[in-house]
């Protein structure tokens, strides 16, 4: 597929890219190229390959999903202007 200049002025406009009129032919050459490579990949057979999440075949390590309370009030507090009895104090904002 051949992108023309007209097609690569109305591209960029779509996109908010501001490109000179002289780097128009440039750019409708770069989709065309693009485009091209993605015909080329329509054109892989992949009948029977399973889709592949990660390129290596690791596992992650995981721990055991627990809800906990963080275990760290203390220094969490520590950074608040104002706290009171275990919980951050912010002033009315509703009257």
């Amino acid at each position: 597929m051949s992108i023309d200049i007209d097609t690569a002025r109305r591209v960029a406009k779509l996109a908010r890219i501001a490109v000179p009129e002289d780097d128009l032919p440039k750019l409708a050459e770069e989709l065309s190229g693009i485009l091209t490579f993605m015909e080329q990949l329509n054109e892989v057979d992949i009948e029977g390959i399973e889709p592949m999440v990660s390129v290596t075949p690791m596992q992650l390590k995981r721990r055991a999903d627990e809800v906990t309370d963080g275990r760290q009030q203390d220094k969490v507090l520590a950074n608040a202007p104002d706290a009171r009895e275990g919980f951050f104090a912010v002033p009315k904002v509703v009257e």
